[in-house]
């Protein structure tokens, strides 16, 4: 990506002389929080007139500073893969409207401010921290950011926690980072780049025409119609430009054969070319047109059928769905899955075949495998896996998770292991599934008493959640080990993940079951048809440490891996 960027400052400085000075580096010292970088990225700039006007910085430390419709905040973070950015600011004095910029505060945010409230009612006349407006705002937090007045919040309030220093946990929460996203429909300057993407150009910002606010570069050979500017170029610029676009060639060229040739030398890593494209009229043909009765599995963001291809194969079509409240979430979603599927191999991970990008729907092509879920053997086959089957399962999606996290580079977090996505085969082996949440953990800060992370709005499945992720949206390889404790906690139990059934304390299981061993009354939480099994109580253990509230308790997946292989060992036929 940054091989792109340098281009597209090359040719920007060749086609509009003007701006070479206005977007010439001011400052040496890297620009937080692009610490590779002396100067932010595009779409960031820290000149005026360069990179997009929304995204300006102003290079400090320890954070950079941006600003939006007039309001300051320090940039903590920036993701570009989610299209993220995380701000830091103080209790504003009047709530902050984001409504002529790109961006929007994101769900998760809003989410969390909707549910702050005071032990006790605010007395505003007796506050001597707070300005008399500040206060008043506390009454709502969600109220702070008009973009989470419209979000509507069906939850019981009730049902949580109150705050009994609110200001000050307010305080904290707001410069431990809001996340705001960035939304290109909101955003004339991306929505008019939008026909210059579609024929294959770079979309560049150009301050000097009020009448066509980007550059549209397209790189064509010279036999072809070149673009208009080309023509303005002297001689020498004409030289120089054929020289960049040689050097840049054979650049890419050195770095593809390196990266096949390091991937076909290392078994742990595959090459990462996309996979094969399917029409959407012949994966319509395979599923019979989307027959409701070819489907064999629904959920919130799109629905599986089953396909017969025209190679003879079965396999498995998610369609994602592309209703207006979850459309951005699924070509998210979309993306995210064809990056990291692409580029792992483990025998107990899904494998995907192909994958169709059409205006009438984003489609997803897998293996088919034909035994459901875990959770349906689980839940739905009472008594119907033995003891040593479900640690054969443990094992192999432990070794699935560690593989994620040790084995590829940069590690990928699943954030959504649950037994809804631990797939069976009719040999009782599994594969993991379901890559829409995954992310690559690509570091962000790194210390001798902690793993590294990345800043992002919590996601995944209520009941399997880390905690701690939760509450600061550091996602970390031990936030997987959280899920698969809680999976763990299933497959000596036979109990769901949430039933709201349960008290309304133990409808959480990782609740329940941490609750009763403390007690020492894990056995009336055993599921009775294991009929106390060697190792049951070994692997409880382990589940106990792995769902432990604070993640440097809890063991990394390659310790979980060893236990478990040590409970096998031991384990009779």
């Amino acid at each position: 990506m940054s091989l792109f960027i340098l281009i597209t400052l090359l040719l920007l400085s060749l086609a509009t002389p003007s701006a070479t000075q206005t977007c010439s580096s001011t400052h040496t010292r890297p620009c937080p929080p692009f610490s590779s970088n002396s100067n932010p990225p595009f779409p960031f700039s820290s000149s005026p007139g360069c990179g997009h006007p929304s995204f300006h910085v102003t290079c400090a430390t320890p954070h950079s500073l941006i600003s939006i419709n007039n309001h300051t905040f320090s940039l903590l973070a920036y993701n570009p893969n989610a299209s993220t950015i995380t701000l830091s600011l103080p209790i504003p004095t009047h709530p902050i409207n984001l409504s002529a910029s790109p961006f929007r505060v994101s769900a998760a945010s809003c989410s969390r401010l909707a549910f702050l409230r005071p032990c006790s009612p605010l007395n505003c006349s007796l506050s001597l921290s707070l300005s008399l407006s500040q206060c008043h705002l506390l009454h709502n937090p969600s109220h702070l950011f008009q973009d989470c007045t419209s979000t509507h919040h069906s939850l019981d309030h009730s049902d949580q926690p109150c705050q009994t220093d609110l200001p000050g946990f307010l305080q904290q929460f707001l410069l431990t980072g809001i996340q705001l996203q960035w939304d290109p429909t909101r955003d004339p300057y991306f929505t008019n780049c939008t026909p210059c993407q579609s024929n294959q150009g770079i979309c560049a910002f150009n301050s000097s025409s009020p009448n066509k606010p980007f550059l549209c570069l397209r790189f064509r050979p010279q036999s072809t119609l070149s673009p208009p500017w080309i023509h303005k170029f002297k001689p020498n610029h004409i030289a120089l430009l054929t020289t960049i676009i040689a050097l840049t060639s054979l650049l890419l060229l050195v770095t593809v054969t390196t990266a096949i040739l390091r991937s076909a030398s290392h078994r742990h890593r595959s090459a990462t070319l996309l996979p094969p494209v399917f029409t959407y009229d012949d994966l319509a043909s395979s599923t019979n047109n989307f027959d409701s009765k070819r489907k064999i599995g629904d959920g919130g963001f799109g629905s599986v059928y089953l396909a017969h291809l025209r190679d003879g194969r079965l396999a498995a079509v998610k369609y994602l769905h592309r209703h207006h409240a979850t459309a951005a979430f699924s070509t998210k979603s979309f993306c995210n899955e064809i990056l990291i599927l692409s580029s792992i191999n483990h025998p107990n991970l899904v494998k995907l075949h192909g994958y169709c990008s059409d205006p009438r729907g984003l489609l997803l092509v897998y293996d088919y495998i034909p035994n459901g879920t875990l959770a349906e053997h689980l839940h739905n086959r009472k008594g119907s896996l033995t003891w040593r089957v479900r640690l054969d399962i443990a094992l192999q999606t432990a070794l699935a998770m560690e593989y994620l996290h040790f084995s590829v580079v940069p590690p990928v977090v699943h954030r959504d292991i649950t037994s809804s996505n631990i797939f069976v085969e009719r040999d009782m082996r599994i594969k993991v599934g379901d890559f829409g949440l995954s992310r690559l953990l690509v570091v962000q800060d790194t210390t001798s008493s902690s793993n590294g992370f990345v800043w992002t709005g919590p996601q995944g499945t209520p009941g399997y959640l880390d905690p701690e992720y939760h509450r600061s949206f550091r996602l970390t390889e031990k936030s997987d080990v959280y899920s698969f404790g809680v999976v763990l906690l299933e497959l000596i139990s036979g109990l769901r993940a949430v039933d709201q059934s349960r008290d309304k304390r133990e409808m959480a299981l990782a609740d329940l079951v941490v609750s009763r061993i403390q007690m020492g009354q894990l056995h009336q939480v055993l599921d009775p048809v294991l009929g106390g099994g060697d190792g049951v109580s070994s692997v409880a253990e382990l589940a106990f440490r792995c769902v432990a509230a604070d993640k440097d308790d809890r063991p990394d997946s390659r310790e979980v891996v060893e236990e478990l292989k040590r409970v096998r060992s031991r384990t009779k036929e």
